[in-house]
């Protein structure tokens, strides 16, 4: 299993990082977080939909845009004008 899968159980509830913070992470490129992230056989053990862009828009998510929201509204992540606020962004030390 990939590093950027793997890092996703690392980022606390509440909390989101973006594309590009996990790629730095990880020691690869944001698309090619996407690309790993897409082929993520396990959402919901392993929670991709925390991942978003860096100016907080929500980016995608393979069980679908509504069920992503769900889940962050789910773990109190609030969502203004279709982005995520900076203080719920996590950032790996």
């Amino acid at each position: 299993m990939h590093k950027c899968i793997k890092l996703l159980k690392k980022i606390p509830n509440g909390k989101v990082v973006s594309y590009s913070e996990l790629a730095k992470a990880c020691g690869t490129s944001p698309r090619a977080v996407g690309r790993i992230l897409h082929s993520n056989k396990y959402p919901d053990e392993y929670p991709c939909y925390k991942v978003v862009r860096k100016d907080g828009s929500l980016g995608g998510y393979s069980l679908g845009i509504k069920e992503k929201i769900k889940r962050l509204k789910a773990e109190g992540i609030k969502i203004k004008n279709g982005k995520i606020p900076k203080e719920f962004f996590f950032h790996f030390s």
